[in-house]
């Protein structure tokens, strides 16, 4: 069995990290390291593992061999190189850091330690995604032409573990951005790994529309993101995240080519929507997409753990996740800037 280590107790490792680590045979947790002690050790308690007084005391435990990342964004670079310089392994929440220098030297800190490093970008692993990606190579819509993906829901004040208006995501300190890095890396991310094409250029207005503090005054990073991204291989199309989607969460994908078009997780439709030329229309019911009012497996511990029991590269590896990264940056400078953004 693996040793496994939570470095950070907030509600994404309460309700996916620290449970898919549980059930999955291979892995064992050992302990948890977070700021609120007290948590930790409720978490240490439930689980049979041990709450550390810091992180270099986990790091330091050598029956830890890998660890999970799930700290504030800011935190994500310093925490991971250090893991990985303390010879573990990691699986690091998304967004993967907040400047792209950070995220290439998490890359390179990983391949200097000859550790795996993996981002939690689970939105490639859900099952709808995975067989729409199959559906796309083999030509069923033709060449991509264009395409819509959208992420939206109604704010982590409503689901992270301290809930309400001090949520340390609306904290640009501790955020350093806000729907962006929140939801809009997972679409990025995603619209590359179906369409098998990079985003080149961006143009993108990153706004705060509605969410305020516990001042009554607007947020300090954005809660609506709406992008035009340029493919490296033709196709355009809009990327939009939000925290302002009041009803319906909205996870839906549709992408369109020349030969038809497939819709991916559209509200109140089969997950997967096949439209072909000449009116024909196939439906897909393979597992609806997850909500935060619905979590369920993401597939991303599995993941994790596979490649270190067998010794593979993982399916996500932090070097796969720079070009989204990249994106999401060209974006957030696109808006400041009000131009057009290409990326080199």
């Amino acid at each position: 069995m693996t040793g496994i280590g939570i470095i950070g107790c907030g509600k994404i490792a309460q309700v996916r990290h620290i449970p898919e680590y549980a059930d999955n045979a291979q892995a064992r947790i050992i302990g948890f390291f977070d700021f609120n002690k007290a948590r930790a050790e409720e978490l240490a308690a439930k689980y049979d593992a041990k709450a550390y007084d810091t992180l270099e005391e986990l790091l330091a435990d050598s029956r830890i061999e890998a660890v999970s990342v799930c700290v504030a964004n800011v935190a994500h670079c310093e925490v991971t190189v250090k893991a990985l310089k303390a010879g573990k392994h990691v699986l690091c929440e998304k967004p993967m850091a907040i400047t792209i220098e950070e995220c290439q030297l998490m890359v390179d800190t990983a391949r200097e330690c000859g550790k795996k490093l993996m981002i939690g970008q689970n939105q490639r692993l859900a099952k709808a995604h995975v067989e729409a990606k199959k559906m796309i190579d083999a030509g069923e819509i033709g060449r991509i032409i264009s395409f819509h993906t959208a992420f939206g829901h109604s704010g982590p004040e409503n689901w992270s573990v301290d809930p309400g208006k001090n949520t340390w995501f609306f904290d640009k300190k501790q955020a350093a951005m806000g729907v962006m890095a929140d939801l809009g890396i997972h679409k990025t991310d995603l619209i590359q790994y179906l369409t098998g094409q990079e985003v080149k250029a961006v143009s993108a207005r990153l706004v705060t529309l509605d969410k305020t503090g516990p001042d009554g005054q607007p947020i300090g990073v954005d809660d609506n993101a709406i992008c035009i991204y340029e493919m490296d291989g033709g196709a355009i199309g809009t990327m939009t995240a939000s925290w302002t989607y009041y009803g319906a969460e909205d996870n839906s994908t549709v992408i369109f080519g020349t030969e038809g078009s497939i819709s991916i997780y559209e509200i109140d439709r089969a997950p997967i929507v096949l439209r072909k030329k000449g009116g024909i229309v196939e439906t897909f019911e393979v597992e609806q997409i997850q909500t935060n009012d619905n979590q369920t497996k993401s597939g991303i511990i599995d993941a994790f753990m596979d490649c270190l029991v067998n010794d593979t590269e993982p399916s996500i590896p932090g070097y796969g996740v720079l070009a989204a990264m990249k994106a999401v940056f060209a974006a957030i400078e696109s808006s400041e800037k009000g131009e057009r953004i290409t990326i080199g």
